[in-house]
């Protein structure tokens, strides 16, 4: 189970990248009482036993993708245990016959926190139909199901979750179901460090459960399904049920859009600083209170990269909005050059990136120059670093061919990191984030899947795989932490540990995703 990655294929396009440059980027029993002699009666202490004693509920010792494998993909199990069988069999769920006898590998156990674990491959298992996994000593796995193209659906459900966030909009049950509700957070606004001064901030996507919009991290959310889609632009469609649907603009451009629109709104139209948010309080004499938080510098230089990065891929549906969007990223980037030192060197060169790749302007080359060329090799963990350096490699804009080669070097060999330790992990995933949970894990796979696809490397595609598979159920709580996915639900025990109703993370997962679903489309 455990991939072997081909280094000769990494270097060949490193070798390949510093030869032609990089202006464009290719494509987790008791004993019972004894009574006395005849007539005598059993005694207590006049108390009435009272027996609280709660039954732990047992997860499977055979973990599997809640929600299926792909026809023609690996499709493998995990089993955790002491005493782990020789022999699984799969099982038709429907009519109960075993359609598939498997070996355990046990030459490829590994431990996970001293628990042995060993795999059962069923690849050539390609009818479609609904399935478990039974073995001696462990019991049975969950239910999944084999199909062409079993995340389809669910990715769908990913890229609808920021409809159902949508602030100021009166969602109709035909198109949000159960999520169905009026407008909200309609009115104007208060300016918190202004009580007389009243905005409207109308719109956005909610971050949390107070109904709060931050411009951080709607920029973050915004900027991993803008880099999705360009990426992977088949698999985004204009139906996704959404309002603009039919308007013949892909549909995440529409939801992102949304996004924009919001953002305008909290850039301060004399200075072209950026507000921070909208938070809500709950006044019990008034009522929720609308407050615009502070101007910040981190809000106006993120804002500046995502507004760029926005213009020039709108450009070719809205000349003219996309050009609102640049001159409003200029201005943002422009008011924080007075307030350089408010700002980490990582965002300013975000930001100069995406202008430069706009405007092709010598200053914002400049700038990204200087910074590349004092940061070798590339911090490809920080979000505002990959992102620049991502944009960069990918500009038809003039480029400084020995800069972007190094970076793509160090991107491919982050891929190849990542790619490592998920070879060498029980669980077939990228252990090295397990620390920081989902979020981290997310993290370096988002850089995975840009690696997959400047080459297009099998072993890389299933490495992806692996961590969807973790995600919806092959992990060691055996829990689904997708929404509406696997017979063990995240939802089944704390809200807070699933990853769509977080709208960075799902921005994520969505990038993820979209390779992993055009992967499976081919």
């Amino acid at each position: 189970m455990k991939k072997r990655y081909n280094k000769i294929l990494i270097s060949f396009v490193i070798g390949a990248v510093l030869t032609t440059g990089c202006g464009r980027m290719a494509k987790l029993s008791f004993d019972a009482p004894q009574a006395g002699s005849a007539g005598e009666e059993m005694t207590t202490l006049g108390l009435t036993p009272e027996f609280n004693y709660e039954v732990p509920e047992s997860r499977p010792s055979i973990l599997v993708d809640q929600v299926g494998y792909a026809k023609g993909s690996d499709k493998v199990a995990i089993f955790v245990g002491e005493k782990l069988p020789e022999i699984f069999s799969v099982v038709d769920s429907d009519s109960g016959q075993v359609v598939y006898t498997g070996q355990v590998e046990k030459e490829s156990a590994d431990e996970i926190a001293g628990i042995p674990v060993c795999y059962g491959d069923f690849t050539p298992l390609e009818k479609g139909g609904a399935y478990y996994i039974q073995a001696a000593t462990v019991g049975q796995s969950y239910t999944f199901e084999i199909t062409d193209n079993p995340y389809e659906e669910l990715y769908h459900v990913a890229l609808k979750k920021y409809y159902y966030n949508r602030c100021g909009l009166t969602l109709s049950s035909e198109m949000a179901g159960e999520a169905a509700r009026n407008a909200c957070h309609a009115r104007e606004a208060q300016l918190k460090d202004e009580a007389d001064v009243r905005l409207d901030v109308s719109g956005g996507w909610h971050v949390d459960e107070m109904s709060s919009r931050d411009v951080s991290k709607g920029c973050r959310s915004a900027n991993y399904l803008l880099l999705a889609y360009e990426l992977y632009p088949e698999v985004f469609d204009d139906a996704a049920g959404i309002p603009e649907s039919g308007n013949e603009i892909p549909d995440v451009l529409d939801e992102v859009k949304y996004e924009i629109d919001w953002l305008l709104k909290m850039q301060d139209s004399k200075s072209g600083a950026v507000y921070s948010g909208v938070s809500s309080v709950d006044n019990k004499a008034s009522g929720y209170l609308l407050y615009v938080d502070s101007i910040n510098m981190n809000a106006t230089v993120q804002f500046a990269a995502t507004l760029a990065k926005f213009s020039y891929l709108y450009q070719n549906y809205d000349r003219a909005f996309a050009t609102q969007c640049l001159n409003a990223a200029d201005r943002a980037y422009r008011y924080v050059g007075k307030y350089i030192e408010d700002v980490t060197a990582e965002e300013y060169f975000h930001a100069a990136a995406e202008l430069y790749r706009a405007t092709g302007s010598y200053g914002y080359h400049t700038a990204v120059k200087d910074y590349m060329a004092e940061h070798i090799p590339a911090d490809m963990k920080n979000d505002h670093v990959f992102w620049g350096c991502v944009t960069y490699m990918s500009t038809k804009q003039k480029v400084d061919v020995g800069l972007c080669g190094e970076t793509m070097k160090t991107l491919m060999q982050e891929g190849e990191r990542i790619a490592g330790n998920s070879q060498r992990s029980g669980l077939l995933i990228n252990d090295a984030g397990e620390e920081g949970g989902n979020a981290e894990l997310l993290r370096d796979i988002t850089r995975l899947t840009v690696v997959d696809h400047v080459i297009t490397n099998h072993e890389y595609a299933m490495v992806l795989q692996n961590h969807l598979h973790y995600m919806l159920g092959r992990n060691l709580q055996s829990i689904s932490y997708l929404d509406k996915s696997g017979s063990y639900n995240y939802m089944d025990i704390d809200a807070a540990q699933g990853i769509m109703n977080q709208i960075d993370l799902n921005a994520e997962l969505v990038l993820m995703m979209s390779a992993i679903v055009e992967e499976l489309e081919d």
